[in-house]
C-alpha cells in the first residue's frame, strides 16, 4: 500500500517558509504567492482532494486559515506556483477557493505578529470520498473543514515555520 504524502519544492518540511510567501498587508510586505504543492499515494476510492494551510499559533483563539481549496479533481496531484491567486485562474477546472481568514477567496500569505515566536504553518491535503464538498461558495473555513473531515479517506501534511 502506498503512503499518502504531501510535499513542496518551495518549502521544506520542518523548515522555514521563505519570505516571498509572506502576505502583502497588515505590516507584511511579501509577494503573497502560494507555493507549489505535490501529493502522491492517495488511497483507492479517492474522488477529489482538498488542500488547506492553517496557522494554529495565530493569536485568535481559533488559529488562522490561510488557504482552503476544495473540489480538486482526483486526477490532480499538484498545484502550481501561485495557484492561490485571486480568481483561481491557475486552479484546475471545478476547484473552488474558500474565503480565508483575511476575507479573500485566495492564498493569504504568512504574516505572524512581529516579535511572536515563529508560527507553525500546517499544509494539508485530504483525499476525499466525494467529488464535490456540499458547501456554498461563501462558506467559512470552519464549516468547510467540518464537511471535508466528514469525507476524508486519508490526509497528508507537513509543517513549516515563519517568524518576523
Amino acid at each position: 500500500m502506498a503512503t499518502f504524502t504531501l510535499s513542496s519544492p518551495d518549502i521544506p518540511s520542518g523548515g522555514s517558509v521563505p519570505r516571498h510567501f509572506e502576505f502583502d498587508g497588515f505590516g507584511c510586505s511579501g509577494d503573497n504567492r502560494s507555493p507549489v504543492l505535490r501529493w502522491s499515494g492517495a488511497p483507492a476510492g479517492t474522488r477529489s482532494f482538498a488542500v488547506n494551510v492553517y496557522d494554529p499559533d495565530a493569536p485568535t483563539g481559533s488559529g488562522f486559515w490561510h488557504w482552503y481549496v476544495i473540489d480538486l479533481p482526483a486526477s490532480v496531484s499538484e498545484l502550481p506556483a501561485n495557484a492561490g491567486a485571486l480568481g483561481g485562474a491557475l486552479l484546475p477546472a471545478g476547484a473552488r477557493q474558500i474565503r480565508n481568514d483575511y476575507g479573500a477567496y485566495a492564498w493569504g500569505g504568512v504574516c505572524p505578529p512581529p516579535g511572536d515566536p515563529p508560527h507553525r504553518y500546517v499544509f494539508t491535503v485530504h483525499a476525499l470520498s466525494v467529488e464535490r464538498i456540499d458547501v456554498p461558495d461563501d462558506a467559512p473555513a470552519a464549516l468547510t473543514g467540518f464537511m471535508v473531515n466528514a469525507h476524508t479517506l486519508a490526509k497528508a501534511s507537513f509543517t513549516a515555520t515563519y517568524g518576523r
